[in-house]
């Protein structure tokens, strides 16, 4: 009987040590187990952020593999990039065409050879007044020879004493320096087409091009439409892309138009013969960026070498050529074709030397209208807005949404919110 007593105390004894260890560990395993359910702070994951680098990454490879394959396959992006603006141009015409009962193929074949013809009758005009020009060049050479004659003797003499100094100060035995020839600045503006060849082929291509790209026109667009749909507004975006395309082409030629008629008033007065087509050549010259001037000045100067007998004649076409350019790009084209552009002028800069660097002659005629469809494009997804601030005129101000700071802790929060 005493040994089952002893046996019992010890069973309740056991028992009530294992309800109060068991009473001591169990604050401790709530707060652990609080511990891992309680909501923590949202961080984003490192899988996140790897996510996020490499996605910029493979973005920036994109973008430089694009300007490689712009660079190395310039021919074929010129002729793309012609084809389709000359598209958007004829679509009216080809539109115009179908209301009168015309077939789409057909008024698309014959807006396309109407534009050929016009285009070879005035390269055929060209090559007639250069026949004319080179039948004179012995004597504008001969004219240009006398005018610089001075200068050469000049630049000689001081190449003569410069190759004697150099000769009596330079160490004998040394080692032979070779210079590396430059680029001429000629081989930058042909980068593009490549050569006569190049040009020839472009200039092939671009017609079948336009055709084909006006007879599948809405293929062309539904298929765009069904790549892009959930990230722009197609519709949108594609009346814009061609409201800023004709817009610009109809601004360019109006404003051509008028400095080449005043171009050809100013040679009929100072006796420069043909006024009519030296008039034409120079007003459409002066349209051009940074290279402009100097073009549609060296045209009228050229052929006043052997027409002119004073110098007031020459300073007559320096001036008005040069007011004609200064009016032409800093009023008349900021008003009437850049106020449809909408891009920044330290973005339009950018862009000419970047087009003109890419693809020559051919980018920097065709910089201003690309940069001002990647602004459209950029404007259309939201995703690029910074992209959008950057090319504009007028960036717009985004507002980011401070984070309010909080001093209730976690489980405060989630109280309240149950309650």
């Amino acid at each position: 009987m005493l040994f089952r007593t002893k046996n019992v105390r010890n069973e309740v004894s056991a028992a009530c040590a294992e309800l109060w260890l068991s009473g001591l560990a169990q604050p401790e395993t709530a707060n652990i187990m609080a511990s891992q359910t309680a909501p923590q702070p949202s961080q984003p994951a490192l899988t996140e952020v790897y996510l996020k680098h490499s996605v910029r990454m493979l973005t920036l490879v994109g973008v430089l593999l694009s300007i490689a394959f712009c660079f190395f396959a310039s021919s074929i992006c010129i002729a793309v990039v012609l084809a389709a603006f000359m598209a958007i141009l004829a679509d009216p015409a080809v539109q115009f065409l179908e209301r009168l009962r015309l077939p789409r193929s057909l008024a698309a074949g014959l807006i396309v050879l109407a534009g050929a013809a016009v285009l070879s009758v005035m390269v055929y005009g060209s090559y007639v007044k250069l026949t004319a020009f080179s039948d004179n060049f012995e004597v504008y050479a001969h004219r240009i020879r006398e005018l610089i004659a001075p200068i050469n003797a000049r630049v000689q003499h001081v190449r003569d004493s410069a190759r004697e100094l150099i000769h009596e100060t330079a160490p004998k035995g040394g080692p032979e320096l070779r210079v590396r020839e430059s680029t001429s600045w000629a081989t930058y503006l042909v980068r593009g087409v490549g050569s006569v060849g190049g040009a020839l082929v472009i200039a092939g291509v671009v017609p079948f091009l336009v055709f084909f790209m006006l007879i599948v026109r809405e293929k062309l667009y539904t298929a765009f439409k069904a790549l892009a749909a959930h990230r722009l507004d197609v519709d949108t975006l594609v009346a814009k892309v061609k409201g800023l395309v004709v817009g610009y082409a109809v601004g360019n030629v109006w404003i051509g138009a008028v400095i080449s008629a005043i171009s050809i008033i100013t040679f009929w007065k100072v006796g420069l013969e043909p006024a009519v087509t030296l008039g034409i050549v120079s007003g459409l010259l002066n349209l051009i960026p940074f290279v402009g001037l100097v073009l549609a000045a060296a045209v009228p100067l050229v052929a006043g070498l052997v027409q002119f007998h004073g110098t007031g004649q020459f300073l007559a076409v320096i001036v008005v050529v040069s007011a004609l350019h200064l009016i032409a790009a800093n009023f008349l084209l900021p008003r009437f074709v850049g106020s449809r552009l909408d891009v920044g002028p330290v973005a339009a800069t950018i862009a000419l030397l970047f087009w003109g660097w890419l693809w020559g002659i051919a980018g920097i005629l065709l910089a201003v209208p690309l940069t001002a469809v990647m602004k459209l494009l950029a404007d259309s997804d939201p995703s690029l807005a910074h992209l959008s601030n950057l090319l504009g005129r007028n960036p717009r101000r985004f507002l980011r949404r401070k984070p309010v700071p909080s001093t209730e802790t976690v489980p405060e929060a989630a109280l309240k919110k149950m309650g």
